[in-house]
């Protein structure tokens, strides 16, 4: 887990698609606070300040600090909109969190020792990553910010499953944290790839390509059953 992060923001009135507009041309990017037992509140929150914050990945799966005002409140990132095309913040919902409640948030998947993977130095294969992220259920001290799954010792057309990320204490993953265990089948079925090494796209290629007819030759410098006419008559076809 990583050091909390700071936000502030500012209460807001006014709802509707002209507020929210003429607040995004002001520099603010309208968004709502919500979770617990108190009631939504719209607020405000400087674009820049925003933007600048959402560069760093560990915004998206670590606890925020928000202060609107005087007052102090722990939250998560739950949804953001962002601009088609342009490197803008459209509007953000923020989810109060409790510190004695697990909660559910999705993590990327990053792949260590991708360099030394045996599969790929030494088989010729090629690294391809089948999951990018995951749904985890964490109490929020508990929340990493990525999980990790080690290449290192994958050869050529193994794969990592997702009992083979590197899990922190107190973590679990969503998707196999109902099944039962003993029951190898529907076990297997939710046990996902995650990491593979494959076969680059030249060998594929090399391996699939059909071998060439071989021709019969009946003696020196004659091709067996008419193959010269044949020939020949190509040939004719395309002058």
């Amino acid at each position: 887990m990583s050091d909390l992060i700071h936000l502030n923001a500012e209460l807001r009135s006014d709802s509707g698609k002209g507020a929210s507009r003429r607040l995004r041309h002001q520099g603010m990017v309208p968004a709502i606070v919500y979770g617990g037992e108190r009631d939504p509140a719209m607020i405000s929150i400087a674009h820049n300040e925003f933007i600048h914050e959402l560069e760093n990945e560990s915004i998206y799966t670590q606890v925020i600090e928000l202060r609107v005002g005087d007052r102090k409140q722990e939250v998560i990132l739950r949804d953001l909109q962002r601009h088609p095309f342009k490197n803008k913040v459209l509007h953000a919902d923020f989810y109060r969190i409790d510190q004695n409640k697990p909660i559910h948030i999705t993590v990327p998947i990053h792949v260590e020792n991708a360099e030394t993977c045996v599969g790929v130095k030494q088989d010729g294969g090629m690294l391809t990553q089948l999951v990018s992220e995951i749904e985890i259920l964490a109490l929020p001290k508990n929340l990493p910010e990525y999980l990790s799954v080690d290449a290192a010792n994958l050869h050529l057309g193994e794969i990592l499953h997702l009992t083979d990320i590197l899990m922190p204490e107190g973590v679990q993953l969503v998707t196999l944290a109902h099944i039962d265990v003993e029951d190898e089948e529907e076990f297997d079925q939710h046990n996902i790839g995650v990491l593979s090494v494959v076969k680059t796209r030249e060998e594929r290629i090399d391996e699939e390509a059909p071998e060439a007819p071989e021709v019969e030759v009946g003696g020196e410098g004659e091709v067996a059953e008419g193959g010269a006419g044949e020939a020949e008559g190509e040939a004719g076809d395309e002058d």
